[in-house]
């Protein structure tokens, strides 16, 4: 069977940014179940930017996969935190280069004058703390969308 293409999919590859809360929760829920090696986090402080390269579930094709009868679909994805200030982790070591991590969750908690922190919550407990001058992320499918290699749309505890 052939690796599915952007041409079949209904809405084209995904362009989102966040500038606010409700925006990071649509963010959130398309990269919930996001699967990446601890080698694809890249923090530039230079440039006081956090980049993911994510194998991100296609969630907004989910159903109409399965209505279809047609294999769920992943897509490598970036998800690019800018105006960053500091990153830190807990619950994650960075130096386990064979450490494949699954994101859970995006939480931006506010701060004083824009500013705040950006939690993405990992599987096992792991997190990156991201401390931000304002909320801006941005989630952009880079590949086109693959079969995804369990054939299964993720679990989750009472689903």
């Amino acid at each position: 069977m052939a690796d599915a293409r952007f041409q079949d999919a209904d809405p084209a590859p995904l362009a989102l940014f966040a500038g606010d809360a409700d925006d990071l929760t649509v963010i959130a829920t398309l990269t919930q179940d996001a699967i990446l090696p601890v080698t694809e986090i890249a923090y530039d402080a230079r440039h006081r930017q956090l980049a993911l390269l994510l194998n991100r579930f296609r969630w907004e094709d989910a159903e109409a996969a399965r209505r279809e009868g047609r294999p769920y679909e992943r897509v490598r994805a970036v998800l690019l935190v800018q105006d960053v200030q500091r990153v830190r982790s807990d619950g994650i070591d960075r130096k386990d280069k064979d450490l494949i991590l699954e994101l859970l969750t995006l939480q931006w908690q506010p701060g004083e004058d824009g500013t705040g922190q950006l939690l993405l919550e990992f599987a096992g407990d792991g997190t990156l703390a991201v401390e931000a001058e304002c909320l801006n992320v941005e989630l952009r499918d880079v590949t086109r969308p693959y079969v995804a290699p369990s054939r299964r749309a993720p679990q989750h505890p009472g689903t």
